[in-house]
């Protein structure tokens, strides 16, 4: 695919404009030109990126690579009152949604509740990637690709979109004039408007990210809590497992006995915002669980764990899971007379509260490990 971009726009005379072209030696500033050859024309291809400073000519060329659909604003026609779990494909179910939302890393519950505009530019930017696929496009050219996000959250969102977009049958054309995103995208092809250079499939490689575990004390809850879904207190006789990248905290998961049945429990499970969608945290509750299977834990013994989570996406990624059995599903939360009367049984009377009480649907897993050949 051979394409000339030819742009072109009044030359004014006024007085401005007589004096910059005098000073700097310019003698006109209508026309701008452009050509690129692009060996795309075959359909073996699902993600391109055209790359670039401003200016250079990244929005004219994508909209003559797919003219017919002209350019997407991953910001545009958002609902103005909605939710956006409510704003994203109205016509797909639930499930489709909490996917794509999980799928992009907006895996933030609270965040599914706010109208599009209060959210932060992050999450709007993760929100348009999870409606885009969601509607899932034959032809899509994405303008202004990771320009208003902080670099952390722009590579792991790069990751986490193209991961989901592969999934579709469609085709993406990304504009960006960021270079710090090609390795994390993996695109099957890059068009540098800068240099004029085009480069095919397989030349680049999302960087490995080291993840170090380590047991820790409840001190590190405090930062994690305000991204959990639920609002609950310390477990009790409880082991903290935090995993960092360079140092930084990025991922927190908690253990405590389940003594009735000889077995652990995890919970309060968060991965940081800007960390959600590069596949770290069911790898992170996968290690912690091996730990625990194999007897690396306080009491030195060798015990399964049980997982409860509402959560879609997670819930999903369990079952998908060769190393996770689904245990438990009660849909319509617990009873919370009923599990006071235990307490209250339990304590003769000192402890009068109880657990439950909701309509929250809790799904229960068991990590059985790998199978032996």
């Amino acid at each position: 695919m051979k394409i000339a971009v030819e742009n072109k726009c009044s030359d004014y005379n006024s007085y401005r404009a007589a004096r910059v072209k005098s000073l700097f030696n310019v003698e006109s500033g209508c026309n701008f030109s452009l050509s690129a050859e692009l060996p795309i024309d075959d359909d073996d291809w699902k993600v391109g990126l055209i790359v670039g400073p401003s200016g250079s000519g990244k929005t004219s060329l994508g909209k003559k690579i797919f003219p017919e659909c002209g350019i997407t604003g991953l910001s545009d026609g958002w609902a103005e009152g909605d939710p956006i779990i409510d704003s994203i494909a109205p016509g797909k179910s639930f499930d489709d949604v909490t996917a794509a939302l999980a799928s992009v890393g907006l895996g933030s519950v609270p965040s599914w509740l706010r109208p599009f505009k209060v959210l932060s530019n992050g999450e709007q930017f993760r929100a348009g990637l999870a409606r885009l696929i969601c509607d899932a496009p034959q032809r899509a050219v994405i303008d202004e690709f990771t320009s208003v996000v902080d670099r952390q959250i722009a590579r792991v969102g790069a990751l986490a979109f193209q991961k989901a977009w592969r999934r579709t049958s469609g085709k993406a054309v990304l504009l960006s004039c960021h270079y710090d995103i090609i390795d994390w995208l993996e695109p099957d092809w890059v068009f540098d408007t800068a240099s004029g250079k085009y480069s095919g499939r397989g030349l680049w490689r999302r960087p490995k990210i080291d993840v170090d575990i380590l047991e820790t004390d409840s001190s590190y809850w405090e930062i994690f809590e305000p991204h959990h879904y639920l609002k609950l207190p310390k477990m009790v006789a409880a082991t903290y497992y935090v995993a960092f990248v360079d140092g930084a905290p990025v991922g927190h998961i908690a253990t405590a006995p389940r003594l009735e049945i000889g077995a652990m429990r995890a919970c309060r499970m968060v991965i940081m915002p800007e960390w959600q969608g590069a596949g770290i945290g069911v790898r992170f509750l996968d290690e912690v669980c091996r730990m625990q299977l194999e007897g690396k834990n306080r009491w030195g013994r060798r015990c399964p764990t049980y997982f409860h989570t509402s959560h879609p996406g997670l819930c999903a990624a369990l079952r998908r899971s060769k190393r996770w059995s689904q245990v438990s599903a009660v849909m319509f939360g617990g009873n919370k007379k009923k599990s006071a009367q235990s307490i209250s049984k339990s304590s003769r009377g000192a402890i009068n509260a109880g657990y439950g009480g909701h309509f929250r649907a809790v799904q229960g897993f068991k990590y059985i490990g790998e199978k032996p050949c």
